[in-house]
């Protein structure tokens, strides 16, 4: 009985070969993401927010967006909160866009 020691030799390094691979995609996959840093900031009339990532500011607000008055935030919190819902969109993918309808649900006075 002959064995085709080749064959084997062949298909033991796929599967070094493929777990070797499915390692390095693991590692990739759970390697840390950089997360946003939300700051607020004093302005004349009331607060704004920045978001940054790397320690580069992405995002600087010192209004309300999408109102026509060129009012800042309330509070500290209405600003952190408004940064908040905007750092949610960016990390789903989407626009970070504030419509009135997200200012309303926040509670934000405008």
């Amino acid at each position: 009985m002959t064995i085709n020691t080749k064959k084997q030799f062949f298909w033991s390094k796929i599967q070094k070969n493929l777990l070797f691979i499915l390692f390095a995609l693991q590692f990739t996959a759970c390697a840390k993401k950089e997360a946003f840093k939300i700051d607020s900031f004093p302005t004349k009339t009331g607060w704004g927010y920045t978001i940054s990532n790397k320690n580069k500011i992405l995002i600087k607000q010192s209004i309300i967006p999408v109102i026509s008055d060129t009012k800042s935030f309330s509070t500290e919190d209405e600003a952190l909160k408004t940064a908040e819902l905007v750092v949610s969109k960016l990390d789903q993918n989407m626009s970070p866009t504030v419509t009135k309808n997200d200012l309303i649900l926040l509670k934000i006075k405008f």
